[in-house]
């Protein structure tokens, strides 16, 4: 096969990297079917006619122009592998012209939501702090050491959000025979009652939960939507697990609500990444902290080069892409999460 028999994909996955999502097998797969033309995403229109004439495929999520999308005939498909979906380019124009949006964002589903689980864990039961006053030598033995523990086996658990990381979330704790509702007004009730919870109001998933994880995308509807009311409402000593976006959350109020002894908290996201190195969250009593790493595994991220590949595979026959998850007409352009700077 000649390198111009072979179809011609654009590699713009920054902060990805080929060698980050794709296994050497995969990736040399990649490289003997496809003419990769690798680039900056904000240089795309820069490749020149000879190479957009040509493109297939895009893998990445790069801004894109409607001008640019005009030198691009062949185009078939965006592959999105930085998972989120960004109002970079003209939606309504890749619909139009059958041009598929992708994302491999599903790959952190299952990991993002076992960090939760021992998130949730860690604070029923105390684990860091245990861990930390036993390195002190001020350990509590057996009972004294369980004041304020308990059981997330047949606790009340709200999920707000049932995407791929809410579904995830709920079979990691199907185990637990705990009493589930969830609250998405994007998800129809039958579909939550297939999956065995109960469909629920914001409010009542709030007022009545002893835990509750915020799985949602930040869109143009939510943005800061979770504030000093919703954790006043909170039952007293109830955890606040938040693993989507910090955007979805008024941080402040969080920070001040868990400050006050009302309710605990966990986080793996923040309104700034890094975090500034004395902001107030870090020494926070009541706030287990991570540094946005719950869905980083290098397998996940591995994952997501198989999923490319297949759909590429697929759309090279003629079959629309099915491993990814694809961009929905009526929501994409009301995604509002921040691209990742760090893998």
């Amino acid at each position: 096969m000649t390198e111009t028999d072979r179809r011609l994909a654009i590699s713009a996955p920054d902060p990805r990297t080929l060698d980050l999502i794709f296994t050497n097998e995969a990736l040399a797969q990649l490289r003997s079917k496809y003419e990769i033309v690798e680039a900056d995403p904000e240089d795309i229109a820069g490749l020149g006619d000879a190479v957009l004439r040509r493109a297939r495929y895009i893998i990445g999520q790069p801004p894109l122009s409607h001008e640019t999308l005009d030198r691009m005939p062949q185009l078939r498909c965006i592959l999105n592998v930085e998972s989120n979906l960004m109002n970079n380019m003209p939606y309504d124009v890749l619909f139009q012209r059958g041009i598929h949006v992708v994302t491999t964002g599903q790959v952190f589903a299952e990991p993002v939501a076992e960090i939760g689980l021992g998130f949730a864990l860690s604070i029923a039961r105390g684990i860091v702090d245990a861990d930390v006053d036993f390195r002190e030598g001020n350990e509590l033995w057996g009972g004294d050491g369980n004041v304020g523990a308990r059981q997330i086996s047949g606790s009340d658990i709200g999920i707000v959000g049932f995407g791929d990381l809410g579904k995830a979330l709920n079979r990691v704790l199907s185990g637990f025979r705990a009493n589930i509702k969830v609250f998405d007004p994007w998800m129809p009730r039958s579909i939550l009652e297939d999956h065995g919870v109960k469909p629920a109001s914001l409010e009542e998933v709030l007022t009545t939960s002893d835990f509750v994880f915020v799985v949602a995308a930040v869109t143009s509807e939510n943005k800061g939507f979770l504030g000093a009311d919703v954790f006043a409402s909170m039952r007293k000593g109830a955890a606040f697990i938040l693993l989507s976006r910090a955007d979805v959350v008024d941080f402040d109020a969080l920070m001040a609500a868990v400050a006050s002894g009302h309710i605990v908290a966990a986080s793996d996201v923040y309104p700034q990444e890094p975090l500034a190195k004395d902001h107030p969250v870090r020494k926070l009593k009541g706030f287990l902290r991570s540094a946005h790493r719950a869905g980083a595994l290098d397998s996940a991220f591995k994952k997501m080069g198989d999923m490319v590949l297949e759909d590429m595979d697929l759309m090279d026959r003629g079959l629309p892409p099915m491993r990814c998850k694809r961009a929905e007409r009526e929501t994409v352009s009301r995604m509002r999460s921040k691209p990742v700077t760090k893998n």
